[in-house]
């Protein structure tokens, strides 16, 4: 009997020997980067055959809890996937990192885009197309006055005519900051105007 006791207690000690320590809990914090050293903003970072993980901010950076041993891989829109080891015996409970991705060269298949239903319809056009004989006349077409009266109305301002448009408008609204801005109707100067413009037959209906 002394001796089954014995034999129970030394397995129950053996067994309690035999067990690890469960893993340590750290601190792990990085930034990731381009081979350029620019931030990869957003990368997932995810504790492998876990739930565990975090995300990158606009800047790279990440901070969570992981374990010790713990591989995590990293995965970002347009880079390669990597992986990395968290090191075993740590002398403190953080640790941190620049990680770097390599960016990957994904190759689309060639789209063509026609502006014909079917190619048959594509085909046809193209050969009744009318082009000009030589260089010269297409030239001549392309500066002819009408034409470039008819696109100049048509053509929308570009960036410094808008932004004069809207520095004149903000300008005009402080200096009647505080009054009340003129009204043409009132103004001679106007009306002497409208009537110069319809005597001229300005207004005339035109066939």
């Amino acid at each position: 009997m002394r001796l089954l006791a014995f034999l129970l207690v030394a397995a129950v000690s053996f067994s309690a020997a035999a067990q690890t320590d469960p893993p340590k809990l750290v601190q792990f914090s990085g930034v990731v980067v381009t081979d350029s050293l620019s931030p990869v903003p957003f990368t997932n970072i995810l504790v492998r055959n876990t739930y565990r993980g975090t995300m990158s901010d606009v800047y790279g950076y990440f901070s969570f809890v992981a374990q010790e041993g713990d591989t995590l891989l990293f995965s970002a829109l347009g880079f390669v996937r990597s992986q990395y080891v968290i090191p075993s015996e740590l002398p403190e409970n953080k640790y941190s990192m620049i990680h770097v991705l390599s960016r990957d060269t994904i190759w689309l298949k060639e789209q063509v885009v026609y502006p014909w239903p079917s190619k048959e319809q594509f085909a046809e056009a193209f050969m009744n197309l009318n082009l000009p004989a030589d260089d010269y006349q297409l030239t001549m077409r392309n500066l002819s006055p009408a034409e470039l009266v008819q696109r100049m109305e048509s053509l929308p301002p570009d960036a410094m005519q808008s932004f004069q448009y809207q520095m004149a408008k903000d300008q005009t609204k402080l200096y009647y900051s505080g009054g009340t801005p003129p009204i043409n109707l009132f103004n001679p100067i106007a009306w002497a105007q409208f009537i110069q413009a319809w005597q001229n037959g300005a207004y005339r209906k035109k066939d």
